[in-house]
């Protein structure tokens, strides 16, 4: 196992110079990371939130209204409804995931 030191690298963003930990170092090799940092912790935090959080340009959580197709009343869900596909209120699909982890579902009713 290759021996790790503090290494001072470049932002690609800004130019300022930030350091490569030994330990981040370590973690980049456990992790099989074959590219080293190219953004100070700024400039990635920045990023990362003008890209929704998730890395990816434009994505915005979406909340969309809906009517739970097990209950019937109205909620919101984080995510875009597909047709043909049931919706759950956040209680019924509490009731669903926990009744499919002890065994009690085999496969969601629609």
């Amino acid at each position: 196992m290759p021996e790790f030191a503090d290494r001072t690298l470049t932002c690609a963003d800004c130019g300022a110079q930030f350091v490569f930990t030994a330990g981040e170092q370590q973690f980049y090799y456990d992790k099989n990371f074959k590219n080293e940092p190219k953004r100070c912790k700024a400039c990635k935090s920045k990023r990362s939130h003008a890209h929704g959080g998730r890395g990816q340009p434009g994505s915005q959580k979406v909340e969309t209204s809906a009517v739970c197709s097990q209950c019937g009343k109205p909620t919101t869900v984080p995510f875009k409804p597909t047709q043909g596909r049931p919706v759950f209120c956040r209680e019924c699909f509490q009731q669903r995931r926990s009744a499919a982890a002890s065994g009690g579902l085999s496969r969601p009713v629609e």
